[in-house]
């Protein structure tokens, strides 16, 4: 299994969140989607991710394939702006939502402005249009944000709906759902 599911908040840079990723791993321990001690079940660094728990059966479309039996399946956070993409055949492309033109090669030369903090923010150089990066449309789902949650090896079970949104409402954000194949 070499895959990810990564939830992203639709937002360039989310106020306070550190705290807001505390009380989101607080809530997933409470459901039991993970377990409360960090364990060396992750893929980046120093491999160190909240693991798989019995209660992410509830969560999942198909629980069949949660990666229980695997090294790799925890819940990483990232707390530093960053871009989710899929990894393998990524289009990049992108519309704008006032005109509807394909602005892809533009929005995303635009990144060297955007991740190091320059701009949260994009302008549709066909009509003028701004707003936050994350507010243009994309072919596939993707995710620029200062928090990212990547469950390692979740991608197969699929998250269900109901789960999403109420991730969503804990971080009072609308999310992206980025599924990575490695």
């Amino acid at each position: 299994m070499n895959s990810q599911s990564i939830l992203v908040p639709k937002i360039s840079t989310l106020p306070v969140h550190e705290p807001r990723a505390r009380a989101i791993v607080r809530w997933l321990v409470r459901k039991n989607i993970i377990k409360e001690e960090l364990t060396t079940c992750g893929r980046t660094g120093n491999r160190m991710a909240y693991a798989l728990a019995d209660g992410a059966r509830a969560v999942v479309l198909h629980p069949e394939a949660l990666p229980f039996n695997e090294p790799i399946n925890g819940l990483e956070i990232i707390y530093k702006r960053c871009i989710y993409t899929p990894a393998k055949g990524f289009l990049e492309e992108a519309g704008c939502p006032e005109c509807l033109k394909e602005v892809g090669e533009a929005l995303f030369e635009s990144l060297e402005d955007w991740m190091p903090g320059h701009t949260d923010n994009f302008t549709c150089p066909l009509c003028g249009h701004e707003d936050d990066i994350n507010g243009f449309l994309f072919l596939q789902e993707c995710g620029f944000s200062n928090l990212g949650f990547i469950f390692n090896n979740w991608a197969e079970a699929g998250f269900k709906q109901s789960f999403i949104d109420e991730f969503a409402d804990w971080l009072d954000q609308k999310m992206s759902w980025v599924k990575v194949e490695l």
